[in-house]
């Protein structure tokens, strides 16, 4: 989880390969409306949040009452959004990938063909509830290079259990 930019899905793609998961982005569950909105440069509302995040929860159900262990690359923003997820019953971890606001700005201006405009991410920001008290997150530094943010995700997700699928 984090704002656009924070690394996500790179480091969801890592970790579903390296774990043997399922991998889900949740751009990819936005409607087409809600993407045209945002490449607009308009922020979604919380309420137009919420149908998103369901989605994304029966899915995590669906794939875990199939056997299917999964990695979502998920903004996750809101508090009420994370707990959403939580809500549905399949056991997780939360990763809040995050970095100084001008290293995630740089990957925003260098990222090319993804809908999220660079401008929307002081509003990402400012709709941002860190996970403070929050026990199942993990933190990690996301300004590092892929490969070290890849290794300390690594790091504490099997200091807390977290194992490849057999």
């Amino acid at each position: 989880m984090g704002v656009a930019g924070s690394g996500k899905t790179t480091l969801a793609r890592g970790l579903a390969d390296h774990y043997r998961y399922a991998l889900l982005d949740a751009d990819d569950w936005h409607s087409a409306d809600a993407r045209a909105q945002m490449a607009a440069g308009i922020p979604l509302s919380d309420a137009q949040r919420q149908p998103w995040v369901a989605a994304l929860a029966a899915e995590l159900q669906r794939l875990a009452a199939s056997g299917r262990a999964s990695v979502l690359a998920f903004s996750g923003l809101r508090a009420a959004h994370r707990q959403q997820l939580r809500d549905s019953g399949v056991a997780m971890r939360f990763l809040f990938l995050h970095a100084a606001p001008a290293v995630i700005a740089a990957r925003l201006a260098a990222r090319r063909e993804h809908f999220m405009p660079p401008q929307l991410l002081e509003s990402q920001l400012q709709a941002l509830q860190p996970p403070h008290d929050e026990p199942d997150v993990i933190a990690i530094d996301g300004a590092a290079d892929y490969p070290q943010v890849l290794a300390e995700a690594l790091r504490k997700l099997d200091a807390a259990g977290v194992s490849p699928r057999r």
